[in-house]
C-alpha cells in the first residue's frame, strides 16, 4: 500500500512539474526569442461547487483570469530573470502580452465570425501570422499599427461592428497555454516550430475581411459579449 502511494505522490509531483515547465517554457520563449513583452496575468481561483472565479477583488469581472492585475500591464517585460521568477511563484499563471509599440498587435472577433474571416482571407491568398483561440474569441496577431492608421481604415466603413476589437498601444491579449474563465487559450495557427519572431502581417491586409465578417454574421459572431 505505502509503495502504490509513494508511486502516485511521484506521478502527481511528475505532471505538476511538467505543467510548470511548459508555462515556463511557452513564457520564455515569448520573451527572450520572440522578445514579446509579458507578464503574468491575475488567473482563476477555485469558488464553491467547483466554480472558478477572477482572483482579482471585482466580484463582477467581466474577463476572469483574463487580465493584468498585480503586476500592471507596465511590467511587461523580456528579461528573462523576470519571467522565470514570476513563473516559478505563480506556476499557473496566464501568460499577457502587452500589445503595441513594438510587441505585436491584435484584431479579436467572436469565434463563428474569426472562423469565416479567416476561411476568406485564406481564399484571398492572404498570408496570415499567429492566431490565437478560445471558445468564445479569436485573436489575430498583426504588426504594430498606430491608431492614426487604423482610425483611417475604419473610417472607410460605413460601421465597424462592437465585437470587433482593437488591442494596440497599452492593450494586451492572452498567450497559450493559459487558462481563463472564458476556456483554454490555444494556437488555430501557431507559430512555426524552432522560428524566429513570428511574422505578422498589417493589420491593412486583414482588417477588410473582419469587417465583413463580424458585419454579415448574426450577432457579430455570438452572443457573448466578450
Amino acid at each position: 500500500m505505502r509503495e502504490i502511494l509513494g508511486r502516485r505522490r511521484r506521478l502527481m509531483l511528475r505532471r505538476r512539474r511538467n505543467g510548470k515547465s511548459a508555462q515556463l517554457g511557452a513564457a520564455l520563449t515569448c520573451a527572450t526569442e520572440w522578445k514579446w513583452p509579458i507578464l503574468p496575468g491575475v488567473g482563476l481561483q477555485s469558488g464553491r461547487a467547483g466554480a472558478r472565479g477572477c482572483s482579482c477583488p471585482h466580484p463582477d469581472c467581466v474577463v476572469p483570469g483574463a487580465h493584468p492585475f498585480d503586476p500592471g500591464l507596465l511590467a511587461a517585460t523580456t528579461d528573462a530573470r523576470m519571467v522565470r521568477w514570476w513563473w516559478e511563484n505563480r506556476p499557473a499563471a496566464p501568460i499577457v502580452l502587452a500589445t503595441g509599440g513594438r510587441a505585436p498587435c491584435a484584431v479579436s472577433l467572436p469565434a463563428v465570425a474569426a472562423a469565416r474571416a479567416l476561411a476568406e482571407l485564406d481564399r484571398m491568398g492572404v498570408r496570415l501570422g499567429p492566431v490565437l483561440a478560445t471558445p468564445a474569441r479569436w485573436s489575430i496577431l498583426v504588426a504594430p499599427y498606430s491608431f492614426e492608421v487604423l482610425g483611417e481604415l475604419l473610417h472607410r466603413h460605413d460601421w465597424v461592428p462592437g465585437s470587433l476589437r482593437f488591442h494596440g498601444q497599452g492593450g494586451y491579449v492572452v498567450l497559450p497555454p493559459s487558462q481563463t474563465g472564458a476556456g483554454p487559450v490555444r494556437w488555430e495557427r501557431a507559430p512555426l516550430p524552432g522560428s524566429a519572431t513570428p511574422w505578422l502581417p498589417d493589420v491593412e491586409a486583414v482588417v477588410d475581411a473582419l469587417v465583413e465578417a463580424s458585419t454579415s454574421t448574426p450577432g457579430g459572431g455570438s452572443r457573448l459579449a466578450y
